[in-house]
């Protein structure tokens, strides 16, 4: 999946994406196709400044998706990873950047951590978010 490049998102700040998994293609495509859904990205290496393990490893989320109401910060992982030390760890300090930058925003933040097999295309962000690991 890491070759290939994909392009034409409407919604997205860029135009050119690599995805590490079919399930974060997916849910980029659920993000197009989603009325609901303002704009997302992907965010590129370094762009937010959230450490994790003490401080010594960079957390880079997955996703960050605007709604009217809100901003998620998304992490889609395997279900057999989503009780991983690593994982908890990261979500974590996701949640306490959310939390920060909420006092700080007019749009409240919130960390989603959604299961692998929570994300078809056909779906809406808010049957996803409602099957997933949201604090």
């Amino acid at each position: 999946m890491r070759k290939y490049i994909f392009t034409g998102f409407l919604k997205s700040y860029y135009l050119t994406y690599k995805f590490d998994s079919s399930t974060e293609l997916d849910f980029a495509f659920l993000l197009e196709n989603d009325d609901k859904v303002l704009r997302w990205l992907r965010p590129v290496p370094n762009q937010f400044r959230i450490y994790w393990g003490n401080g010594a490893h960079r957390y880079e989320p997955d996703f960050v998706v605007e709604t009217k109401d809100v901003v998620y910060m998304v992490e889609t992982k395997a279900n057999n990873e989503l009780n991983n030390e690593e994982v908890v760890e990261k979500k974590k300090a996701a949640m306490e950047y959310c939390s920060v930058v909420s006092k700080e925003t007019s749009k409240p933040w919130k960390y989603v951590l959604i299961p692998h097999d929570a994300v078809e295309r056909t779906m809406q962000l808010e049957y996803v978010l409602a099957s997933s690991i949201m604090r």
